[in-house]
């Protein structure tokens, strides 16, 4: 019962739940299956003053600077699942107080990383005022510090335009990341889906956080899930009326870094590949080899949707027999370079290499 379990930071990759992929394996019966997966890291908790390096302060903030997007985890429960008072560094139990804590510590860990920066940019301005770039990135570096500092705003709830994008993207400041919000629930209150807390937290996101999300969970009951059987946590489900949110967690998780991913399926593999929702057909080929993108003649694309239209169980090759069905009924497509790639897109890549690279 300590106010922090962890140190150093712990690492998972979890498979990405995706039913749609199972079937794909179902019906091609390959030799190889290749899932898309989250990689996640259990970073030590922080107290107020971290950004000045109060408790594991710099090293906490060294890790989250080195993520893509932030599981918020925050509890509600003020005992133990053995009945013990549990240890809450600020003596009472209250999560938006310990939100708002987070998101000032990251903000003000920004503040001091602009301030780094803007100080040596002036003077490179000073020095050589008809330097175009320099003046432009001092410019838009200093609009972000008065939004971050002194406005004492989160970085990714600006309005900003695509080169502004391109400095922030450049600083990889951390209240730049997307987060979602873990909520950790007792068991008791998880299963009948009631805490006072809930509804207060709700109203915080949607008011500061417009269009994050929060996700109620009970890490305990996980706990519980991951030792039981599959049949016993079936009838605990049903006799409970809950699920694990486990999946609910990987999967908006996973959409909240904005990835999709395409498939590429046949009899010797289906296999997810992970991209950025909105990369063109080149990029997304490039994901599989590098000569993909630098030779993109065509892709030839039809959706799992309309594959699944076409599936029949019982035929001798249920995959490759729907694949032809959608040839037949004028769904399978090609498409140029200018093509952005679907979710559950079903992709196979033309191309052709034959110089070596420009230098």
């Amino acid at each position: 019962n300590f106010p922090f379990c962890t140190i150093d930071p712990t690492e998972a990759r979890v498979e990405v739940p995706d039913p749609s992929f199972k079937k794909l394996c179902h019906c091609w019966r390959p030799k190889n299956e290749v899932p898309a997966f989250l990689t996640v890291f259990d970073i030590a908790g922080l107290v107020k003053g971290a950004a000045e390096g109060a408790g594991l302060g710099n090293a906490f903030l060294s890790h989250i600077a080195a993520t893509d997007a932030i599981f918020h985890v925050v509890r509600t429960f003020e005992e133990t699942a053995d009945g013990e008072t549990a240890t809450h560094v600020e003596d009472s139990v209250d999560p938006i107080r310990d939100i708002e804590i987070i998101r000032d510590e990251l903000r003000l860990k920004d503040v001091a990383t602009l301030e780094k920066i803007l100080e040596p940019l002036k003077k490179e301005v000073a020095r050589d005022g008809k330097a175009k770039e320099k003046k432009d990135r001092l410019e838009i570096t200093s609009k972000i510090y008065d939004w971050v500092g002194a406005q004492e705003k989160e970085a990714r709830f600006g309005e900003w335009s695509s080169k502004e994008i391109d400095i922030l993207n450049d600083l990889n400041l951390l209240t730049s990341k997307s987060a979602l919000h873990l909520i950790n629930l007792s068991e008791k209150d998880f299963m009948r889906k009631k805490n006072k807390w809930l509804p207060k937290l709700k109203e915080w996101i949607d008011t500061n956080r417009p269009g994050e999300h929060m996700i109620p969970y009970s890490a305990s009951l996980e706990a519980k899930f991951v030792d039981m059987e599959a049949a016993e946590k079936e009838k605990f489900c049903i006799d409970n009326k809950c699920n694990s949110m486990l999946d609910k967690i990987v999967l908006t998780g996973y959409h909240t870094l904005k990835l999709i991913h395409f498939y590429t399926a046949g009899p010797d593999e289906v296999k997810c590949w992970t991209i950025r929702d909105g990369w063109t057909a080149p990029k997304a080929a490039g994901t599989i080899h590098t000569d993909f993108e630098r030779g993109f003649i065509k892709a030839e694309v039809y959706n799992w949707e309309d594959w699944n239209a076409h599936i029949k169980e019982d035929s001798h090759e249920p995959g490759k027999e729907a694949e032809v069905a959608v040839k037949e009924a004028g769904k399978y497509r090609q498409e140029g370079k200018n093509y952005v790639v679907k979710d559950k897109d079903i992709i196979f890549f033309k191309f052709n290499v034959t110089t070596d690279k420009k230098k």
